[in-house]
């Protein structure tokens, strides 16, 4: 698709994602949808691009409802009572970007068919504005916030834990510190300012941006680190030794946790096989990257849980939206039972190398191609989401990114993992010259 990528739209403010298209988005979605619901992240360009939507809707004829500057899964939360919801969020994206992603009533983002629905029209501009005294009402609504904590706490227990939330400037600020308080912690925030320029950090809660937690989970001697991107669809931890916990362990801890006998777990075609050994007896199914596509296929096969490494949880008892507010508290009750680090001590280790390497949109496909050539002779091709090649000790993927102008590479093995991911990379890089 031409506008959607792996998770709704995305690009940079007023240059690809601009006022005009976000009207032409309220446009083309209103024309199917009566009620709507709007929410948006702190970033620079949200209230423009909000604006703009909310003005296409309403020229279709729906009836708009403003719940204002909230994380993700509260606006996804707050779509049950309407036909769909809005989200102005670039996610973890850099602060120049900005995003709409687009959400049904049970939680699951826009899947395929929508998105390709909605390109459809905007590309044939074919729109029905109303007349005059049909255009739709806007109105707002305050309790979103209350309504998701109250929600996530009739699931959750609590537990006197000292906790830092690091929540990178994003709009995370606006309730997991005040959710994990009600349960019981203690809570020391970090960057918890709502601030669309991101000056703390970079909004993704990977191990390299997250040196101040590290550093203050020690220094102030806590049970565990939590960490937000801009929209806190997602949630990364630290362990109480200040150690980052990776996705893939991530993955595992909570599928062990959330999954009893012989579970089916949806994770994308980029997760480790940490989480194949960890949960044996289960069946593990396989998808493109992209919240949305591991949503819908957990849907179909009706799973018992499904997330993604790169910090994306989705718990199909609450919602088919990843919900990073839900997964703190959970970790929450999960941490009081055992230490983080003993968990992580539990799973199986294989090394593993993400890297990625800059490639326009526009060469991505040629580009693709040229790479699926040369590697093909080197193991089991899967062509699932770009290129998986499994081999016996190990497997490699290399696709385009979804949502960034960058090819991204992913190796992992039992041994030699830097030899196989240095000739992988080697190979891209010669392609794109």
């Amino acid at each position: 698709m031409k506008l959607f990528g792996s998770s709704g739209i995305r690009g940079l403010a007023n240059i690809e994602v601009t006022v005009d298209l976000a009207l032409k988005v309220g446009m083309a979605l209103g024309i199917s949808k009566k009620t709507a619901v709007i929410g948006r992240d702190p970033r620079v360009a949200g209230e423009m691009i909000e604006h703009a939507i909310i003005s296409g809707l309403m020229s279709a004829g729906c009836d708009v409802v403003r719940v204002g500057l909230v994380t993700t899964p509260t606006l996804a939360y707050a779509t049950r009572n309407y036909d769909c919801g809005v989200m102005v969020t670039a996610s973890h994206n850099p602060a120049q970007d900005v995003g709409i992603k687009l959400w049904n009533p049970d939680g699951m983002a826009f899947d395929s068919n929508q998105q390709e629905e909605i390109e459809s029209i905007i590309e044939k501009e074919d729109f029905a504005n109303v007349d005059w005294n049909m255009i739709g009402e806007l109105s707002s609504y305050e309790n979103a916030v209350r309504d998701h904590i109250d929600m996530i706490r009739s699931h959750s227990t609590g537990a006197p834990l000292r906790v830092i939330v690091d929540c990178g400037g994003g709009a995370g600020g606006t309730i997991t510190p005040f959710l994990l308080r009600e349960m019981g912690c203690e809570v020391i925030t970090l960057n918890s300012q709502l601030d669309g320029h991101f000056p703390a950090r970079n909004p993704e809660p990977k191990d390299s941006n997250l040196g101040m937690l590290k550093k203050a989970m020690t220094a102030f001697e806590a049970d565990l680190g939590i960490a937000h991107d801009g929209d806190a669809d997602r949630m990364m931890a630290v362990d109480e030794n200040g150690v980052f916990v990776s996705g893939d362990e991530m993955l595992a801890i909570f599928a062990r946790y959330e999954c009893k006998d012989n579970p089916k777990v949806v994770v994308p075609v980029d997760t480790s096989m940490i989480v194949d050994d960890a949960l044996p007896g289960s069946t593990i199914i396989h998808t493109r990257v992209g919240d949305v596509y591991v949503a819908e296929e957990m849907k179909k096969q009706k799973a018992d849980f499904g997330g993604e490494p790169s910090g994306s949880w989705i718990f199909p008892r609450i919602s088919y939206c990843p919900d990073g507010i839900y997964a703190a508290a959970l970790l929450v009750d999960i941490v009081k039972e055992k230490k983080l680090s003993a968990l992580r001590e539990e799973l199986p280790q294989y090394p593993t190398l993400r890297t990625t390497v800059a490639c326009d949109n526009s060469r991505k496909d040629e580009v693709m191609k040229a790479i699926s050539l040369k590697l093909a002779t080197m193991g089991e091709v899967s062509s699932i989401d770009g290129i998986r090649i499994d081999m016996e000790d190990g497997w490699v993927l290399v696709r385009p990114s979804g949502t960034e102008a960058k090819i991204r590479i992913t190796a992992e093995a039992r041994k030699n993992v830097e030899e196989l991911h240095a000739k992988v990379e080697s190979i891209v890089k010669e392609c794109l010259l």
